[in-house]
């Protein structure tokens, strides 16, 4: 999702990668090659794979299927993601542009189905109130997800070629040119919500996505329906008004951007006078969800929990961060995204402005912005 931005944001354009959590495009792919011309002798069950994702610890698994063109939502989907890219809203993120985003044939030409996994990461910890404090966003609490969750799409991609020598599969953990959260959707995982990001039933919004493609040809799950309802609070809360429509996230005004991919010496001024303590991403649009106060879950994946200092960090050590400072405070942490010249940035703009406007989490016993059922 190319994830560090793209984690604590959610999708910058309906249908784009981004729940997560921002890497060099195809950086990380992971392939696994095999003769094509073999054929697949193989019995494998969609069922028997999503128990052995299961098995392996992922907490939601669903399959879509990769016809020989774009028909009906893939195409709207792409369509959409164009019109965001006209508009500029991808900033300077170019990678955006790729492609092989808009047809995932490009990726893989002879995947067939998408296996799509979702991982909770939430832990209920709060967020410090303390003015000498920063924020950071959930996702990078813990160990780098793309290690975690990239360990288990291994493992599984290696499980499914065991079974037929002809199988062939490539994963990624939101770093490559997929619309991950569009193709979550397909696999019926959750739906893309109107802040952007995936909003699962069981978990909320709080899951790294990954996918494993592959050219195995599996029966599809339904496509999940979007259940936001009339509910606007995301676009409310924003406070740089990122969400200019629902779904839709423009890159130039939000937070979560600015802080992990903008490499400028001063942050906008639209942006460092609404931090609001926020130093390394933003969870706010995703605080204010009902589905998330109302269903999250702590996970059980021990390597999320927060390392010491990332729950509730000293601004004033932030804005004087060393080269050794940093190396020692990140290990295997989808932080380092963030140089230490950003996080002296930030810091030093979030002292300059304080850490007023934290998200009260019962908010939901006054507010008429419910889950929609169904």
């Amino acid at each position: 999702m190319e994830r560090g931005f793209v984690t604590s944001l959610g999708t910058m354009a309906p249908f784009v990668s981004c729940n997560y959590r921002v890497f060099p495009e195809e950086s990380r792919v992971m392939m696994r090659a095999k003769p094509a011309h073999r054929s697949m002798m193989t019995t494998l069950t969609a069922a028997a794979i999503k128990a052995q994702a299961i098995a392996l610890g992922c907490h939601r698994v669903g399959i879509a299927t990769i016809p020989p063109q774009p028909e009906g939502a893939e195409r709207a989907g792409q369509q959409a993601l164009q019109r965001w890219l006209d508009q500029g809203h991808q900033a300077d993120m170019a990678w955006m542009a790729n492609p092989k985003r808009q047809d995932i044939r490009l990726v893989m030409p002879t995947a067939r189905s998408l296996i799509c996994v979702a991982l909770n990461y939430y832990t209920p910890h709060p967020h410090s109130d303390d003015p000498r404090h920063g924020k950071i966003s959930r996702y990078g609490w813990g160990r780098d997800y793309h290690r975690v969750l990239g360990k288990k799409l291994k493992a599984l991609a290696l499980w499914l070629e065991a079974q037929d020598a002809a199988i062939t599969t490539r994963y990624y953990v939101d770093t490559g040119p997929v619309q991950d959260k569009f193709w979550a959707q397909q696999a019926g995982l959750g739906w893309v919500a109107k802040n952007g990001n995936v909003i699962t039933r069981d978990y909320g919004s709080w899951v790294f996505l990954g996918e494993i493609l592959t050219n195995l040809d599996l029966p599809p799950d339904a496509p999940h329906t979007a259940h936001c309802g009339t509910c606007t609070r995301c676009l409310e809360a924003c406070p740089t008004a990122a969400i200019t429509a629902p779904g839709v996230v423009d890159a130039n005004r939000c937070i979560a951007y600015h802080t992990i991919e903008n490499r400028a010496e001063t942050l906008p001024d639209a942006i460092a006078t609404n931090l609001q303590g926020w130093v390394a991403g933003c969870d706010i649009c995703q605080d204010v969800c009902p589905w998330n106060q109302r269903f999250a879950q702590p996970t059980d994946v021990a390597d999320f929990h927060p390392y010491p200092g990332n729950q509730a960090p000293e601004l004033e050590d932030l804005a004087t961060l060393t080269e050794t400072g940093w190396d020692q405070r990140f290990p295997a942490s989808a932080l380092r995204r963030i140089k230490p010249a950003q996080w002296r940035r930030n810091a030093q703009a979030a002292l300059n402005t304080g850490t007023s406007g934290n998200i009260r989490l019962d908010q939901q016993a006054q507010d008429p912005c419910t889950p929609e059922a169904g």
